[in-house]
């Protein structure tokens, strides 16, 4: 293979391995620099490659695995005692927990080790089977079928702790917006969301109503760019700021980790209200 061959094949694979890199480490940037220093490998290896794709997902996931386990200087015991029942589950059987419990996923798979965090996102995230996991974590089929189960049952039994609060909810919402993310969008939305406007802000263009997660994820997909994090009284929200005054809130009613209802205002008494904030605190 020429050095141009195997560039272009790289280039076709990065958004793959980004994906990857970004759903284990939880960080974007982060997944960035993992798939560079797996070019980089790639770039210096005088090994004989027989199939480059699963040659860089082994290579981006075991630097993951690296970074994991700067993480986590304590060492974890990944497989300990399994319950009987553990040690026969099927993960074939289970619905993509990756999906269904949404943005707060990131919190939970921060209390999973290292190696039980790549197994289950390779599996329940990505489809891959357990042998070639096994082979990214130097282990056996049944090891990483174990350690992608118990994974599962602490993510499906999320503690108390890991529910997002209102304003990381809101600016999960506004980031998927912003960056064009449609199905996270949809996660982020409670089935009947609805999106409400006062006189005010109709009078300056914003649509008087709409229904249902779908519409009001399209309505938001790609859009947003201008909004900034505030505070509407004590609620955490969004507003377009234009020569450095709020001229519109996005007032967020956020209920059991998901966004209910938003409501464009632009009231004067709504507006004197707004406060900006840096995530959950009031800015100086």
């Amino acid at each position: 293979m020429t050095t141009v061959d195997q560039t272009e094949m790289f280039e076709a694979e990065r958004p793959r391995l980004v994906g990857i890199a970004s759903r284990v480490l939880g960080d974007h940037a982060e997944a960035e620099d993992i798939v560079q220093q797996a070019w980089l490998r790639l770039h210096r290896t005088d090994a004989e490659i027989e199939s480059l794709p699963a040659w860089l997902t082994t290579v981006t996931t075991r630097l993951c695995l690296d970074r994991l386990r700067s993480r986590t200087p304590v060492p974890v015991d990944d497989l300990g005692d399994l319950a009987p029942d553990d040690q026969v589950d099927d993960p074939a059987d289970d619905v993509a927990l990756a999906d269904t419990v949404g943005i707060a996923l990131s919190v939970v798979l921060d209390r999973l080790s290292p190696r039980e965090r790549v197994a289950f996102v390779l599996h329940d995230s990505f489809g891959f089977e357990f042998p070639t996991i096994a082979a990214v974590l130097d282990t056996t089929p049944v090891a990483a079928r174990k350690l992608a189960s118990r994974a599962r049952a602490k993510v499906a039994q999320p503690h108390p702790e890991d529910r997002l609060a209102d304003w990381e909810v809101v600016d999960a919402f506004m980031a998927a917006a912003k960056n064009g993310e449609f199905d996270r969008l949809l996660r982020l939305l409670a089935p009947d969301a609805a999106v409400t406007a006062d006189d005010a802000a109709i009078l300056v263009g914003t649509p008087p109503r709409i229904d249902g997660r779908d519409e009001v994820a399209t309505f938001f997909n790609g859009s947003a760019q201008a909004a900034l994090p505030v505070f509407v009284g004590d609620r955490p929200g969004t507003a377009w700021f234009h020569l450095g005054q709020a001229k519109v809130v996005f007032d967020f009613t956020v209920g059991d980790g998901v966004v209910r209802a938003i409501t464009f205002r632009a009231a004067p008494d709504v507006l004197a209200q707004v406060v900006r904030r840096d995530g959950g605190d009031v800015r100086d």
